[in-house]
């Protein structure tokens, strides 16, 4: 073991997504990066920072190739380099590829470029690193994601479904950006899983493009829609001559108002129709879609993440890893962008989240109205360290004001008052020693 790994201190972070096409290369956490760079550098603790993948966006780059992607990088944050470096003087610095930088494995040349900066690039899938009498396992976990595995690793072609999804569709959205009301195209690359991406550009159209005076006369009547259905209903019941109460009390009730009571009137008249239309036309499509869906889900075509629980491919590595190596107690990847923390054999699934900015779906809780995305910041670093009761693995969140006030409508903020997203990470847990003994007593 080496006795200089035993007192080491990890701090892990993933999912930066650095760079990219025009609006894609502003970084709105570079404050708070720097910030923690900065408290690296001048740290008295024996540690090593671990970037566990997806630190750059070099597939949303798609005017440069190869080894000039490094140089528009260096060009657009020289500050953020020169920080590397001064860093990288006090405290190890040791950078993975993930699928969205994976050509950092795929030329040599960028192993020498990061050394320059004093970052050490592991073109290799996955490291190991010891803490204690314990081991971590690290990888960024896009080789266990089929849509953004990659099979031939360290070809600088490789192309998993994934490259084309963000070489067509978020780069493409990091030039258009800047041409709508509000800059939010670009956050294309937040939206998980990318399953969503159609309601959330539903939802950033109806709240942000929409022709103001269009929305805000559209809004009463897709508020009142359940309510429009339910009179559409009693409506027909009257026509039919099956039950009349409600709507001649209805009608008795608001004629007692004037031409006030003959608007309301008028208006959820012009309610039910609609209701009605939308009901009749909804009824038969909602059982057509139903017996698709069961069709499609017989022959599991369209099985996304959506569908497929996003841990079980890491719970399954996982166990492996810890079965086969039973001094590795932690498997810290990233990739998913959601930071957490499960027992799995006695071990710990650590995820390091993402940096980038999370967009947490809030859906109207009447009406149809499209859901609200709420952004929020998390910023997760992990510390791992071995302690005397074992090693332990906790989450500090760099500070960061909600963006919600500049970036929701007025009308997003009063749907989401009380139901703004809770963004606290995870608990501290510990590893015990005699985990470790236990996996080795297994094993023999």
């Amino acid at each position: 073991m080496d006795t200089d790994s035993d007192d080491r201190v990890y701090y892990v972070i993933s999912d930066l997504h650095i760079g990219g096409d025009e609006q894609l290369e502003h970084v709105e956490f570079l404050e708070e990066l720097l910030a923690f760079l900065e408290r690296l550098e001048a740290t008295d603790e024996n540690a090593e920072l671990i970037i566990n993948g997806d630190a750059f966006g070099l597939w949303e780059f798609t005017t440069v190739e190869g080894i000039e992607k490094f140089d528009v990088l260096e060009r657009t944050y020289p500050e953020l380099f020169e920080q590397l470096r001064a860093t990288g003087e006090n405290v190890p610095i040791t950078l993975l590829p993930g699928n969205h930088d994976h050509e950092l494995a795929a030329y040599d040349e960028y192993v020498d470029r990061f050394a320059e900066y004093n970052v050490e690039l592991i073109q290799e899938k996955w490291l190991s690193r010891e803490v204690g009498d314990q081991a971590i396992h690290f990888e960024h976990g896009h080789q266990h994601d089929a849509n953004n595995r990659i099979e031939d690793w360290g070809n600088p072609h490789a192309t998993p479904l994934g490259y084309y999804y963000n070489t067509l569709v978020t780069s493409r959205a990091g030039q258009l950006s800047d041409r709508g009301r509000y800059n939010w195209l670009k956050d294309v690359q937040a939206v998980t899983p990318t399953e969503r991406m159609p309601v959330w550009i539903l939802s950033k159209y109806f709240y942000r493009e929409m022709n103001p005076l269009l929305r805000y006369s559209m809004v009463p009547f897709l508020l009142l829609f359940n309510v429009s259905v339910v009179l559409a209903v009693l409506a027909g019941l009257d026509l039919a001559g099956i039950w009349s109460a409600p709507v001649d009390q209805t009608e008795a009730f608001l004629g007692q108002f004037g031409r006030a009571g003959t608007a309301a009137w008028f208006f959820l008249a012009l309610n039910v129709a609609i209701g009605g239309l939308l009901l009749l036309i909804g009824v038969p499509l909602y059982f057509i879609r139903r017996d698709i869906r069961k069709t499609v889900d017989r022959f599991g075509v369209f099985e996304t993440e959506l569908t497929v629980d996003p841990q079980e491919p890491y719970e399954e590595a996982a166990r492996e890893i810890f079965s086969e190596q039973p001094a590795t107690t932690i498997y810290c990847y990233g990739h998913t962008h959601r930071p957490g923390v499960r027992e799995i054999e006695g071990g710990l699934l650590v995820n390091s989240g993402t940096w980038l900015k999370r967009l947490h779906r809030r859906s109207g809780v009447i009406g149809i109205l499209p859901p609200v995305f709420y952004p929020s910041y998390q910023l997760p670093v992990v510390r791992i360290a071995a302690e005397p009761e074992g090693v332990a693995v906790e989450y500090e969140r760099m500070a960061k004001p909600s963006p919600a006030t500049e970036e929701l409508t007025r009308t997003e903020r009063f749907f989401t008052v009380g139901r703004e997203p809770e963004t606290d990470l995870p608990d501290r847990r510990v590893v015990e020693p005699e985990r470790t003994v236990q996996l080795a007593e297994a094993s023999d």
